[in-house]
């Protein structure tokens, strides 16, 4: 079950994770409940603004000791948004966490781009799940 709605700007977005997770989770042959569940679901998604510097040159400088010539640089910052995308499941008996997923990527200003990202990285997440025991 899910302990409450993930926390993310988009509430569309929000929505999706919720069927993107449980579509994961249904296929690995769990099953939603909405109550004495034995796990319990939690999401949360951050974005923040990065930035990356690009230096451009015009001209050519001579090939010698010195920098002289006809050569100038211009720095363009470039900005993009990255966004995190945190999965956490609970026993709901002891309350200790028992999987975490985390998937990290730069967002795209095309909603269709951004829920196929989304789509690719929560399946990337539990591929490996359940996780296996150490012995």
């Amino acid at each position: 079950m899910w302990i409450k709605q993930p926390k993310l700007a988009n509430p569309l977005m929000a929505q999706r994770v919720m069927d993107d997770v449980n579509s994961q989770l249904t296929a690995k042959g769990w099953q939603l409940v909405t109550e004495n569940a034995d796990v319990a679901v939690m999401a949360n998604g951050a974005t923040k603004d990065q930035q990356t510097l690009g230096a451009f040159y015009t001209g050519f400088p001579c090939w010698r000791w010195s920098w002289a010539g006809d050569t100038m640089a211009t720095t363009q910052v470039e900005h993009h948004t990255v966004g995190t995308l945190l999965i956490d499941l609970f026993d709901t008996k002891t309350k200790q966490a028992v999987f975490r997923g985390v998937a990290t990527d730069t967002l795209s200003d095309k909603p269709e781009k951004n829920e196929d990202k989304l789509n690719k990285s929560v399946e990337k997440m539990f591929k490996k799940f359940p996780p296996q025991s150490a012995s």
